[in-house]
């Protein structure tokens, strides 16, 4: 079993390793953005809070040796179609909004009004089925885990580093949700929901055509 002298590296490690990953643009921190300056903390919230227990549920699985099913290739195969049909589904719901906040837009009403999937508990089981169909995740998690030192320390210290990615994602989570509530009065309009959707529509899509391009690579 690993001390806590030898423990404290690989905390350090996983904090800073679920920073890094967890900051870049993607369609999960577009949807978070999207949904704090659109309908404020919570429901922005929600979304990273699903996320991040999407990523548990993996991390656990790759600790407790899952990680050798999920790792072969139909099942990764399978995990991509899921990951790229959900994310033409959320690009198909936005620009939808996108095109119906124009209309309303024009005609001199709100485009704001809040939607079937914009609440917190809605956006909670979005960041979720994510984070779960993502088979990317599944990769990132295989290599964090399946580093020699952490192996050599034992499932401890596996737990240890996954604790600490996720402590390093959710605090990204908070701070990004608080940021972009800051700005949300600056865009409490009908045009910025249609930007806002437009724009979280065409990121889903692109991040989508990327998974089909990677899955026709193999």
């Amino acid at each position: 079993m690993a001390s806590a002298a030898a423990l404290l590296p690989l905390a350090s490690y996983g904090f800073l390793l679920g920073w890094s990953v967890a900051w870049p643009p993607g369609p999960i921190n577009a949807e978070i953005v999207r949904r704090g300056l659109a309908r404020g903390f919570w429901p922005a919230y929600g979304v990273g809070l699903g996320a991040s227990t999407g990523d548990a549920v993996w991390a656990v699985a790759v600790v407790l040796g899952a990680g050798a099913v999920f790792g072969s290739e139909a099942a990764r195969h399978a995990l991509a179609l899921i990951s790229t049909a959900l994310l033409l589904l959320l690009a198909a719901v936005y620009l939808r909004g996108a095109w119906h906040g124009i209309v309303v837009w024009r005609a001199g009403r709100s485009a704001a009004s809040p939607g079937r999937l914009e609440g917190g508990r809605a956006g909670y089981l979005l960041g979720l089925g994510m984070a779960l169909s993502s088979p990317w995740n599944i990769a990132f998690w295989l290599a964090v885990i399946g580093r020699p030192e952490t192996l050599r320390a034992g499932p401890v210290a596996s737990l240890v580093v996954a604790a600490s990615v996720l402590l390093g994602t959710n605090l990204w989570v908070l701070l990004l949700c608080a940021a972009v509530v800051q700005l949300r009065l600056r865009f409490a309009s009908g045009a910025w929901e249609v930007v806002a959707k437009g724009a979280t529509g065409l990121v889903m899509l692109y991040f989508a055509v990327d998974g089909a391009r990677r899955l026709a690579g193999g």
